[in-house]
């Protein structure tokens, strides 16, 4: 695949202090709130955190994440297997497959976020083009919804 679409890239301005935004992202209780996903634990570097997903239709998925680096109110990025959806499929051949990287930074009125999923060329070629659609329109949604959520309980 070329390097346009082993990437996706998005932003968000979110009207709210840095601090409100890194809590929305890295408080595992917040973050399964806009993400929609139920999550026990908390988020830290090496840490594991897994519980199901919340969204109709997609209850039997598990999310599962290893959670890669945080630095306070600047980066937060964890490691994931993608559309793991199918019960029984072992996805263990995919390892490490896709980086999520979340960076905040100060702008005018807000905190502009941005999102970038990159490592998509580590996947199955039968499943690469569907799950990189997907989470694009994914990704979309979900700077959205981090976005209300934060405006909303800021």
């Amino acid at each position: 695949m070329s390097a346009v679409t082993d990437r996706i890239e998005k932003q968000v301005i979110i009207h709210a202090p840095r601090s409100r935004v890194w809590r929305a992202l890295t408080n595992a209780q917040e973050f399964g709130q806009w993400f929609g996903v139920r999550l026990t634990g908390s988020f830290a570097p090496g840490a594991q955190v897994e519980g199901p997903v919340t969204h109709q239709g997609y209850e039997h998925v598990i999310w599962k994440v290893t959670i890669d680096k945080m630095e306070p109110e600047r980066l937060f990025s964890w490691r994931w297997h993608p559309a793991v959806v199918e019960p029984g499929q072992d996805y263990t051949p995919e390892a490490n497959a896709t980086l999520v990287t979340f960076e905040l930074e100060d702008v005018e009125g807000g905190t502009r976020l941005t999102v970038v999923e990159s490592g998509f060329d580590r996947l199955s070629p039968l499943r690469r083009a569907d799950i990189y659609r997907k989470n694009d329109d994914g990704w979309t949604a979900q700077v959205e919804f981090i976005r209300n959520y934060v405006e909303r309980t800021a």
